[in-house]
């Protein structure tokens, strides 16, 4: 039997039995971790208000073998709360579906349990961070997130030169299947014609540039946002459920 802590975001919570729960977590030193929570579903535990979706959250594990992702669930014996962001998320109906599709996106992209996915963790803890605190529109930060979640797991979409030939841009066509923009003489079946103002939001978001992506007008919001879930599509070979319930 071992012992091991570390810090997580809670991605999503599963019943079992009458009292306990299955929390599955996105931590910074073991990846995507299961573990049964027990007696959190009790009226009055206070340990299962701090295991709720969107908590960041100092986590306590009890595991068999030297292992923390061995043999069975672990257990998940305590739990401090560092940043509780699902109070700021949770009262708005934008930033809820917004923040939900980031915690799905998070675990799609950490299939295997155990493995250390640091820049993940770090991204996603920064996009709640952001998003409970309103700073920017929901969908902005869920665009920027999914697209720096997209690169961080060698999926970086150009906006700019052509992914092909490496013509210096800006480019006018738009090829999913190819990984971003390319030029005319690289066009291929099923490339769009984006407005190029879409393709400098794209770039904004994904570099950082919050003053260009705040002062874009909403159809390139919306036709960029059209872009990126059709680009996380293609990479995750299915859509995000919750995507569909994310206000545009």
């Amino acid at each position: 039997m071992s012992l091991f802590r570390d810090d997580g975001v809670v991605l999503r919570t599963q019943k079992l039995g009458e009292a306990d729960r299955i929390i599955t977590l996105l931590t910074r030193g073991h990846g995507r971790v299961r573990a049964v929570a027990r007696g959190v579903r009790r009226t009055k535990s206070k340990f299962g208000a701090r295991l709720e979706p969107f908590s960041h959250v100092d986590v306590q594990f009890f595991a068999r073998g030297s292992e923390l992702v061995g043999r069975g669930l672990p257990l998940c014996t305590q739990s401090e709360t560092i940043a509780p962001y699902g109070g700021g998320i949770v009262t708005d109906y934008a930033r809820y579906t917004a923040g939900t599709a980031m915690l799905e996106t998070a675990e799609r992209f950490t299939d295997h349990e155990g493995e250390p996915a640091v820049q993940q963790y770090l991204l996603l803890v920064g996009a709640l961070r952001t998003l409970a605190r309103g700073e920017h529109a929901p969908h902005l930060v869920l665009d920027a997130f999914l697209l720096r979640s997209l690169a961080v797991n060698g999926y970086a979409p150009s906006f700019s030169d052509c992914v092909k030939c490496g013509l210096p841009g800006p480019n006018r066509f738009f090829s999913v299947s190819s990984g971003g923009s390319v030029c005319g003489d690289c066009r291929v079946p099923g490339s769009v014609v984006p407005s190029p103002r879409t393709l400098e939001l794209l770039g904004a978001l994904l570099t950082g540039d919050w003053e260009t992506a705040d002062a874009c007008e909403p159809r390139y919001v919306r036709e960029g946002s059209g872009l990126v879930s059709a680009y996380l599509h293609w990479h995750l070979e299915r859509g995000l459920r919750s995507l569909r319930y994310v206000e545009k």
